[in-house]
Formats: structure tokens, sequence, C-alpha cells
């Protein structure tokens, strides 16, 4: 592990009987980094973060986080870890404001700005059952930020949250980043991890398919950007289309009786849009669409389903362990 390796991860493989769920993991959290594990159902990021954490015994591998074994040295961990899991839970007759005091300790001041900044403050006196799902939600993350730990694990951060209280969670995470916090994002929200994350970890059968920054991975994988206006027969639209497909970026221009279609990188966006306005021909109707880091995945899962071992494929076909 390097000064900068917050989590390093070698070889990690973990099943539930027959179903191999991590298979042969290697992965690297940098400090003070937003890292998210994206994937579907099954992909095993759950898992990975649980055995992370030590929630979870590897049958192989090596982990270290913040150079401490999460088996053996749990106990030392405990206090720089911070997490708001997919499945907690807590006694249904535990008050909100008794959590937070049970989990805070002797400094409840922390505490009392946490369940301020998520809108819990009314709640205080409210029981964990009486609690709907968006709240629970976010008093663990009340919870996961306690004490200011140096590593917090955020597992489907906003699921169940309306609008509002998923920007106030957005807005927390990215104050993590700038308090130099890491954190270890597991999320099915692209669009959540898009805006988040430094880098993303694109996971499936356990495995990783590839990594790197949002951007980067929408460059690799994602369809290109497309460009679409109503088809016009005005006086010199063939020296137009013939300079659109001379263009940078530009891959292919498509032209029926209805529309133009115009396709290429990002850059042709640019290009594009420049060449319609010395041609004094910039369309009303102008749509542009920039492919997403959603898109990359799924062009990233597609690309990949016959390059599956066989048994990984079957256990594709098993459904989600996690």
């Amino acid at each position: 592990m390097t000064e900068s390796h917050v989590v390093t991860v070698r070889g990690l493989s973990k099943s539930y009987g027959l179903r191999r769920v991590v298979d042969d993991l290697d992965l690297d959290v940098e400090a003070g980094e937003v890292l998210g594990l994206i994937g579907a159902n099954g992909a095993g990021k759950t898992t990975t973060v649980e055995c992370i954490q030590g929630l979870r015994r590897p049958d192989a591998g090596t982990l270290r986080v913040f150079g401490l074994d999460p088996v053996t040295q749990a106990e030392q961990l405990r206090p720089l870890i911070g997490s708001q899991l997919q499945e907690s839970a807590l006694p249904d007759r535990l008050r909100a404001g008794e959590a937070v005091t049970l989990f805070a300790g002797r400094d409840g001041r922390d505490g009392e700005r946490l369940l301020e900044q998520f809108g819990l403050s009314e709640r205080r006196r409210t029981a964990f059952a009486s609690l709907s799902g968006g709240e629970r939600q976010r008093l663990f993350l009340v919870l996961a930020l306690l004490g200011r730990p140096r590593l917090v694990i955020l597992d489907e951060l906003t699921q169940g949250l309306d609008p509002a209280a998923r920007r106030d969670a957005w807005a927390a995470v990215d104050q993590l980043r700038r308090d130099g916090t890491t954190v270890l994002l597991v999320t099915h929200e692209l669009d959540e991890a898009e805006v988040l994350c430094d880098r993303v970890v694109a996971m499936r059968a356990g495995r990783i398919l590839d990594a790197g920054r949002p951007e980067e991975l929408v460059d690799r994988h994602g369809r290109r950007a497309t460009m679409r206006w109503a088809a016009r027969s005005a006086d010199g639209s063939a020296t137009l289309l013939d300079e659109l497909r001379r263009l940078p970026g530009v891959a292919d221009v498509a032209v029926t009786e209805r529309h133009v279609e115009v396709r290429g990188d990002r850059a042709a966006i640019a290009h594009v849009g420049a060449a319609l306005v010395r041609a004094e021909a910039i369309p009303d109707d102008l749509t542009v669409r920039v492919p997403s880091l959603e898109d990359a995945l799924l062009e990233l899962l597609d690309g990949t389903a016959e390059h599956l071992s066989p048994p990984a494929a079957e256990r594709e076909l098993v459904g989600a362990a996690r």
C-alpha cells in the first residue's frame, strides 16, 4: 500500500455457496477521492465494500485500509470509517436523537449539526419505526458522518430520497471531498456518479471491466453525440452538408426528407455549431444529445457479455447475490 492509497485490494474473491460474487478483484482507492462502484445488480459491489469494511470475511485475497487488515484489526479501523449501508436497520423503538447520541459518543455537537443539515431536527424524538423511508436514509447518512471519519462508505446514498434531500446528500459528499475525506460510493444512479465521483469502477460478475474518470468511460464506451434538426431546402444546403462532413470529430451526416442528423464526438458539437453560424443557417429546432455514463455502462456491459468465461456467464444468469 502506497501513502496515497487509503484502500488496497488484491485478488479479492468471495463466494456464497456455489456463486462466485467477487472474482479475483484488484482495487485501489486514493486518499481524498470520491470513487464510485457501478454495475448491474449482482456485480459484487456491495460484497466488495462489506469486505473492505470487515463485515465479510473474504475467501481469498488481501485487503488493507489505512494499512490495517479489516478482518484482524477491525477495532483499530472502526473509528476511521463511517458507513451507510444498503441494508442498515435500527431497533424500531430507538428514537432518531437517541441513535445519534449512541453513535456520537461524548461529543454530540456534530450530531446536532448533521440533524439540522439533513432536516431531521424536528424528528429527533421520533422512533425509527415511524420514520419514512427517506428519513431513515437521511438518518443513516447522519450516523455515517458522525465523528468526521477519514473514509466514508455509502451504499445507494440517495435511494428513497426526495429531490431536496437528494440535493442535500450530494452537497454533503461534495463537502467531504473539500475536507479531504475519502468516499467510496456504491450506486445505481449513474447521473449521481457523473456528478459526484472523481473516478468510477464498472463491475460485472465480481470483476472490473473498466475504470477511470466518468468522462473517460463515456469517451471510451459511450455512443456518439448526436445533433439533429429539420431538413430544409435552402440554397447552399448541399454545400453546408459537405462542410459538416469535413468538420473535425464528425463521424457521419445522415439526411432524410425530414431531418439532418450529425453524429460525432463531443468536440464536434462546437464545430457544427460554428459552421451553422457561419452559414447563417441556425435551426430553431436543433437538439443535441450527449452520451452519458449510463450509455457507456450499457455499451460496456453489452460488449463484454460474450467475453465472460462460462462460469461467470452462468453466474450472471443466476441473478443477484448482493
